[in-house]
Parts: C-alpha cells; sequence; structure tokens
C-alpha cells in the first residue's frame, strides 16, 4: 500500500474498574484528573501503550527489518538492548545521524517515528573549548531535528466525575538491615478509579503522512491494535480485565482534506454512561464500529 490518501479520524471507548489507568507522580501517583474530577489519561500515556502494541507486534513478526521497529521503547520492553536513544539511533543510522538524510532515514526504520514523529535533540559528544562555548558559534553543537508525526491523539476524558478509593498498605518485609527493624517505608498508599467509561479521539493527516512516509498499511496496523489497547498491559495498578476497550469508531475520509473538520467528526459521538453511544449522521461519512478484544 501507498502513503496515506484519506484523512482519518477515530474515537476509542474504553472502561475503567478498580483500577490506577494513569497514575500522577506528582500527586502520590493518584489518578489523574482535571479540575472538575474527570478522570484523565495522558496522550503520552496511550502513545507508549500504542508503542508496546506495535513492539509486541514486531517481535511476534520475527524482529523482521522491514521499517516496523520501535523507536521509543520503554526499559521493562527493551528489545534490541540499547541504553538509551542516542544508542538506539546511533547503532541504526550511524555517521548519517544529524545529517539531510536522518528524517528519512529514521522514519522509513521506525514505525512510531513516522506515525507520531520524533525529536532528536542529542548534546555534542565532541569537546569543545571553554571560549567556543560561551561564544555559542564555534563547534559541534550536536543534533536537534524535529520530525512531525501525521497521527495525533488526545487525552482520554472520563464522561462523569469519577470516585478515587485510597488504601493504606504495608510490607511484611523488611528490604534494608538485619531484618530486627523495619523503616518508615514499610507503610504506603494505592489509589483506584472505582469505575469509570473514558473516550479519546485521534486523527491521521495525509499530509503529514506524505513527509513520514506513513502508509495505508499502517493506518491499518493501528486500526488492528486499538481494539486491544490493554493487552499484556497488566500490573499490580492495572490488574488484569480492569481496563477493557468497549469500541473504536473509525472515519474514513473520501480525500485527503477530509468532508468535515476533526472537531466536527469528534463531536458528532455522544458517549453515554455505561458507554453505550450515539452518533449524529454526517452525510457522507459513515463510521465503522469496531468492537473491543
Amino acid at each position: 500500500m501507498g502513503i496515506l490518501q484519506n484523512k482519518i479520524d477515530f474515537a476509542v471507548i474504553l472502561r475503567v474498574q478498580n483500577s490506577n489507568p494513569n497514575g500522577d507522580p506528582l500527586n502520590g501517583n493518584r489518578p489523574r484528573t482535571d479540575y472538575s474530577n474527570f478522570g484523565e489519561i495522558s496522550d503520552v500515556c496511550i502513545k507508549r501503550k500504542v508503542r508496546d502494541r506495535l513492539l509486541e507486534r514486531w517481535v511476534a513478526s520475527g524482529k523482521k527489518d522491514d521499517g516496523n521497529m520501535i523507536f521509543v521503547q520503554s526499559d521493562d520492553r527493551n528489545e534490541d538492548g540499547a541504553k538509551s536513544l542516542r544508542a538506539r539511533a546511533e547503532a541504526v543510522l550511524g555517521s548519517k545521524l544529524g545529517s539531510d538524510e536522518t528524517v528519512k532515514l529514521s522514519c522509513a526504520k521506525w514505525v512510531d517515528v513516522r506515525t507520531f514523529g520524533q525529536l532528536f535533540a542529542l548534546k555534542s559528544t565532541k569537546k569543545t573549548s571553554k571560549k567556543a562555548d560561551e561564544a555559542g558559534t564555534e563547534g559541534d553543537n550536536g543534533i536537534s531535528i524535529g520530525i512531525r508525526g501525521p497521527v495525533t491523539l488526545q487525552s482520554a476524558f472520563s464522561i462523569e466525575p469519577v470516585d478515587i478509593t485510597s488504601i493504606q498498605i504495608t510490607k511484611s518485609v523488611s528490604s534494608e538491615g538485619d531484618g530486627t527493624k523495619r523503616g518508615s517505608d514499610t507503610m504506603g498508599m494505592k489509589h483506584r478509579i472505582d469505575k469509570g467509561v473514558y473516550v479519546f479521539y485521534g486523527s491521521m493527516n495525509p499530509q503529514l503522512a506524505e513527509r513520514t512516509g506513513f502508509s495505508d498499511n499502517d493506518a491499518e496496523v493501528i486500526k488492528e491494535i486499538l481494539p486491544r489497547l490493554f493487552e499484556n498491559d497488566e500490573s499490580s495498578a492495572r490488574p488484569a480485565g480492569s481496563m477493557e476497550v468497549l469500541r473504536v469508531i473509525w472515519w474514513k475520509h473520501n480525500c485527503k482534506a477530509g468532508q468535515y473538520s476533526s472537531a466536527k467528526v469528534h463531536r458528532s459521538l455522544e458517549v453515554r454512561q455505561g458507554g453505550d453511544f450515539d452518533l449524529t449522521e454526517l452525510k457522507g461519512l459513515v463510521p465503522e464500529i469496531i468492537d473491543g478484544f
């Protein structure tokens, strides 16, 4: 398949039950909420899950060198042994990292780069004189290359305010010393959303796809993994079965510019309590409704 030819909008409706879908590290890892107490899952968190599903797909394919590697891998799912993004970029691009070919080569190699874009902001590895550093006009100043991706994701928000339950927990063993004393770290807290229905929206832009090489096939892969977004994503904070994709709504326009704005398309979806929804008809644009996994 060739470069993406049609604008695509999509929405994902998901259910959270007795789970912490996205903890806020600046608030004791409590589930994220806005000022009106609506639950929130950041777009960065959602992109991480998309990347993890894409990485699993690449591993299942036998790690083929087919342009479907993942550049931004998390430490606990590292599949190529690279210790940093710089190490991964240098291992693949070599001396061409920072050249005019960086964008083309990185988009051809990593599916998440040509999907979401990437900022290559790397410090110089060459030592420069103090005088040159102060002047800021001499020497190698490193790499700063930005790539705009055609796929954008919004944060997910609950359709109603959420209730957060917090429980206090204790350790049953000592992790330090000779075991005769327990430190103050034996007490802790866990937080969860009792129940909530969330929705997030996204869009795929053909004009930006031309720059990164994002294809119709790449769009189909994203469409394939969205219903399985929380598969293999279990943790203590998110037990298996506590997060579930209910529906994926997929709007494929008949042209590059789109028959309607993304805002109007997204507003045509009204999600109700429990996960049911209504769709306002948009003439000439019929959505595909996909059940969650």
